[in-house]
């Protein structure tokens, strides 16, 4: 299958793309500004409507991942001009394009279109974004419904790997090596979700491609943890000191956006559907260790 991902040098794009070249896809790597390490690279700046049309009349994909977003959640509430032309210009050309083309479509999404006040969000349960990149994110899968692309929507949540990508660390990289180092690494105590790892979203992803199922599927890890616990079990994964990690309120945490509480997703119908289900954080942070090395 020839594939195209956008957003492929980012956490989940890098994986992606690996793993889709071992199963023998032709990938095309779509980038704006970190070069990707997989797949042919294509350099792709998704705001510009013209720059989807040739590079999907140069590619002709067969299915796309599209995965690239502007995610840093701060920085969508401070340039909301730029998240909504990233977030939902970008998507709406994109899925336009693969309507017209019967190209198939994932779309990664966020547990952050959901307000957080209950957790275990099921696929059906009503959206309420609380900060402007939810808003954004929940957009986009509107304009994907709205273009009647044959498309999936893949919401997950708080995406981490044993690579550094898009030029930044991932929260358990950056963790297990502020903790190493004996350094304290002060985490919050009163949000929670549930944490993915990249491997084990790539392959449910790449399952779904394969198979062009549609609908929306929450992807994401399958145990609802607190970032403190998910700290604590990273922490005690690796053999790290768990004294180093101090716990602390969102309240004294300085973000501009505001964070949902509990954005936790119940993945019962991708365990239910999918031959890669979602992992627990045991199975998940063992695979995260073995990759590490």
């Amino acid at each position: 299958m020839k594939l195209l991902v956008t957003g492929a040098g980012g956490l989940l794009g890098t994986r992606v793309s690996e793993l889709a070249l071992k199963q023998n896809h032709e990938v095309f790597s779509a980038y704006n500004q970190h070069v990707p390490q997989y797949g042919t690279p294509i350099k792709l700046d998704i705001t510009e409507k013209t720059a989807i049309r040739t590079a999907f009349e140069k590619v002709k994909p067969e299915a796309v991942v599209h995965a690239a977003a502007l995610s840093d959640v701060d920085k969508c509430e401070e340039e909301k001009e730029f998240a909504w032309k990233t977030n939902v210009e970008a998507t709406a050309n994109i899925a336009q394009t693969c309507s017209r083309k019967n190209i198939f479509l994932v779309y990664v999404s966020t547990d952050y279109v959901f307000n957080g006040d209950k957790g275990n969000y099921k696929e059906i349960d009503p959206t309420d974004p609380i900060n402007y990149y939810g808003l954004t994110k929940l957009k986009g899968e509107e304009q994907v419904k709205q273009s009647n692309a044959i498309h999936c929507i893949a919401r997950t949540s708080v995406i981490y790997g044993s690579t550094p990508a898009a030029g930044k660390r991932n929260f358990a990289l950056w963790l297990t090596d502020k903790v190493s180092k004996n350094e304290e690494a002060k985490i919050i105590t009163d949000q929670w979700n549930s944490p993915t790892l990249n491997t084990n979203l790539a392959e449910m992803i790449l399952e779904i491609v394969e198979n062009r199922i549609t609908g929306t599927f929450h992807l994401a890890g399958a145990t609802r943890l607190s970032r403190y616990e998910f700290a604590q079990n990273i922490a005690e994964t690796f053999g790290l000191d768990k004294n180093c990690i101090i716990p602390a309120l969102s309240k004294e945490i300085p973000w501009l956006a505001r964070r949902p509480i509990d954005s936790s997703m119940d993945v019962n119908k991708a365990k239910r559907i999918l031959r890669n289900k979602p992992l627990e954080i045991s199975e998940a942070l063992n695979r995260l260790k073995t990759e590490i090395g």
